[in-house]
């Protein structure tokens, strides 16, 4: 089944949750139909094909989000998907954080990324919101950039002069369909590592492109891989 049937037709019943959320997990989008499975949409997507791996069923809305409780291992998780419009992303996540009490560290988030390709994706344990308005909002109020990020390409426009807005709100073709499927599988190995805190092993093994380990992250990579 597409990531773009957005996993509607899960049969299982939700697993039992036990105790409030350790982690917030926040992918990032706009509501509505208008913006249903376009590029702008990616952090939905993917959040959405986490959740169907982990069992877990959006239909709870709070926080200014759709939400699912879902375990992931051991670890119970708050998954959520705004309702505030990608701009204003920051009112649902804080909103949680402060309800409870997670600090920016043990909060992910999953957006899309227009400067690299379909598909290509960048783990990162905090940093600058790199344009991003989404992440830019949760910056500013939460007053904190160190939350881990996981920015998943949606294709650069097509040439120059092409409106941007028109781009992020466009349809994914096939080829890049099917990327994103293959992304969707890397982020639900990725984020068991990153919830038991081994961030540099996941950035080691799933960042993809030229972007490059500092080096203490790629010594910090080595000896967790050597742990796992």
């Amino acid at each position: 089944m597409s990531i773009f049937d957005l996993f509607k037709q899960i049969e299982s019943k939700e697993p039992a949750v036990s105790g409030p959320p350790e982690w917030i997990i926040a992918g990032l989008g706009n509501p509505g139909d208008k913006y249903q499975n376009t590029r702008h949409n990616t952090g939905f997507l993917l959040i959405d094909a986490f959740a169907e791996q982990c069992g877990a069923k959006f239909g709870k809305h709070r926080f200014k989000s759709n939400t699912a409780m879902a375990m992931c291992g051991e670890t119970c998780c708050l998954l959520m998907k705004p309702d505030t419009y990608m701009n204003l992303s920051g009112q649902a996540v804080t909103e949680a954080m402060r309800f409870y009490q997670i600090p920016p560290e043990h909060v992910i988030v999953i957006c899309d990324d227009i400067n690299f390709a379909a598909g290509e994706m960048r783990i990162r344990k905090k940093g600058s919101d790199g344009g991003h308005n989404g992440l830019k909002n949760i910056i500013y109020l939460s007053g904190s950039d160190q939350f881990p990020r996981i920015r998943v390409g949606i294709g650069q426009k097509p040439h120059p002069d092409y409106d941007l807005a028109d781009w992020v709100l466009s349809a994914f073709t096939a080829d890049e369909r099917a990327a994103l499927q293959e992304t969707a599988k890397k982020i639900g190995e990725a984020i068991p590592l990153m919830l038991s805190g081994k961030t540099d092993l996941a950035m080691n093994r799933f960042n993809t492109g030229k972007q490059k380990q500092k080096p203490a992250e790629k010594q910090s990579a080595e000896k967790e891989e050597a742990q796992a």
